[in-house]
């Protein structure tokens, strides 16, 4: 039997944003940063790794730390974050682990015999004098590396452009050589940043950060967090060097544009910056993304959608949903961590995080304790979103609360639709289970849980019952 899959598709307690998928042999690999819970700034931890089977998509294993922060010359000390790494591998068939630390600005590179081995550091991207990408006069600083090998050659995407900032001009591409390092042709521009964007097809979604490169067919696609940080949008050409037209948006980690459950403008979840890119698995793609935590930019997960092609190779924007890798909607029956709410939001509608204003996902202890997610600062107005379900002859819903707070909990299939069921709660400071007669419709079913009362509260969790 397969493992049932949800967003985020790693445990509740680990953060690992910047997702980088990549199918080698029968497991997918996520390469990606390392945030920490109740982080004060981005990506504090060393590089780590899961991976799963390509055929269950829900049963991640923790491979360990592949790369510790102090194995570059230059962090000794450790007092350097690695920033959103990419891997490749080179024509001789190792893995190549490309990165750049938060106070430098030059590209570093690591190697192992395995995917998810320990990671041995092997020198720095450079011009065929030695100057290192990054400090030759002329150079914009190196960012967020994004990585593709054809044949002897490495397609090298960096950049971060952001508003204001004219120094900064947009992603660019350097092509490597054969051993990883040695640059053959110096960095060559591919999309505008948002100074330089005006007039163009890239304007209001201009390059920001996060490249990233894969292709599929004899297309290049490009994926990058745009200028408003919240999506990761995408651009296409037959050439891994130039040519490249804007496409659209793949993913909004606030679902902004979607109009197929509420209006286009509406933000649905607490956004932020974004990072991430595609992958085949099996027949199917998927987009891999963050979504932010803990009413902060600095505890990010991981989350992916399924998404389809266009006989003219365009991709159209995908919903969040709670489902991402499962392959379809959710068993409706059953026990789901409100943890898995892929809306989340108040009447005071916001694009992005802000602090205890809103409610917030969060887990009780510090970094690294494995204590379940659940919904907290639950304040009046909150709407918690779970999508899909699958639904057949539910007759009950039973919910756990915690928390100083006097109100009730309604039951929706639509935000905005009718109230299927009310549940009173009432102060408690420990988890307390609640439920109410429901009759939802048979069928594919989103749950909504809205909160209107007094106090703060906590959700811990939902059950379905038949």
């Amino acid at each position: 039997m397969k493992t049932l899959a949800f967003n985020p598709y790693l445990p509740s307690w680990e953060y690992i944003p910047d997702g980088e998928p990549y199918v080698f042999g029968d497991r997918v690999y996520v390469y990606g940063s390392h945030d920490l819970y109740n982080g004060h700034v981005f990506c504090l931890g060393d590089y780590v790794c899961w991976s799963a089977p390509i055929d269950d998509l829900g049963n991640w294993r923790y491979e360990g730390v592949i790369y510790p922060k102090t194995k570059d010359p230059l962090n000794k000390d450790g007092k350097m974050c690695l920033y959103a790494p990419d891997v490749t591998v080179g024509p001789d068939g190792r893995y190549y682990l490309y990165y750049v630390l938060d106070h430098v600005s030059v590209v570093s590179v690591a190697v192992c015999d395995t995917p998810a081995g320990e990671y041995e550091f092997y020198g720095y991207v450079h011009y065929a004098d030695g100057t290192r990408l990054g400090e030759k006069e002329g150079d914009e600083p190196q960012f967020d590396p994004g990585v593709l090998t054809e044949g002897e050659i490495t397609y090298l995407y960096t950049g971060f452009c952001g508003p204001g900032d004219k120094s900064r001009t947009g992603a660019m591409v350097t092509v490597l050589e054969k051993d990883m390092l040695t640059i053959a042709k110096a960095p060559a521009f591919v999309v505008p940043g948002c100074e330089y964007s005006a007039g163009t097809e890239y304007e209001k979604h201009a390059f920001f950060e996060a490249p990233s490169i894969r292709k599929k067919g004899d297309t290049y696609y490009f994926i990058y967090s745009s200028e408003v940080m919240h999506e990761l949008c995408y651009a296409t050409s037959k050439s891994p060097t130039e040519g490249f037209r804007y496409g659209g948006v793949i993913v909004s980690n606030c679902d902004m544009h979607i109009d197929t459950y509420k209006p286009a403008d509406m933000p649905a979840a607490y956004g932020a910056n974004n990072h991430g890119s595609i992958i085949e698995i099996g027949d199917k793609w998927y987009i891999f993304y963050h979504r932010q935590t803990n009413g902060s930019w600095y505890s990010r997960q991981g989350c992916a959608e399924e998404i389809a092609f266009l006989a003219d190779g365009s991709i159209p924007q995908v919903e969040l949903t709670s489902c991402g890798l499962n392959g379809g909607p959710l068993p409706g029956e059953g026990e789901y961590p409100a943890y898995l709410a892929c809306n989340l939001f108040t009447d005071d509608p916001s694009m992005y995080i802000a602090g205890d204003k809103y409610p917030k996902v969060m887990q009780d202890g510090r970094d690294g304790d494995e204590n379940p997610g659940y919904i907290g600062n639950i304040i009046d107005t909150t709407t918690a979103g779970f999508k899909y379900f699958d639904c057949k002859d539910i007759k009950k819903i039973r919910i756990w609360v915690r928390g100083y707070a006097d109100g009730i909990f309604e039951i929706k299939t639509k935000w905005d639709g009718e109230v299927l069921g009310r549940i009173k709660v009432e102060y408690a400071n420990v988890w307390e289970d609640y439920e109410t007669d429901i009759s939802i419709p048979d069928g594919k079913q989103a749950i909504y849980i809205i909160y209107r009362g007094d106090g703060k509260a906590s959700l811990k969790s939902f059950e379905l019952i038949k």
